[in-house]
């Protein structure tokens, strides 16, 4: 199982992560945050990999925005949402 888990392209992952995160964002989908923060989790598991420990801090901050966005969003509430609406719509 390990060695499963060594052998995964995780470029490839956070390829995809990040297109389907960008698709379900551009719906306005709050699945795309909770898409986004695993991809950042991935993209950590890289830098520790390739000792590029910079991408380490960088998406930890970005977890703690998406989180901070998908409590936002799928936490709003409903009149929060009719004000959007209306300002959206003017």
């Amino acid at each position: 199982m390990a060695n499963l888990l060594h052998n995964i392209r995780l470029d490839y992952v956070s390829c995809v992560l990040t297109i389907l995160g960008t698709v379900l964002l551009g719906r306005r989908l709050w699945q795309g945050w909770l898409v986004a923060a695993i991809n950042s989790a991935v993209v950590c598991v890289i830098g520790v990999r390739t000792a590029q420990f910079g991408f380490i801090p960088a998406n930890l901050f970005c977890i703690a925005l998406y989180t901070f966005n998908l409590r936002t969003w799928r936490f709003s509430s409903p009149v929060d949402d009719r004000k959007e609406h209306v300002k959206t719509n003017s």
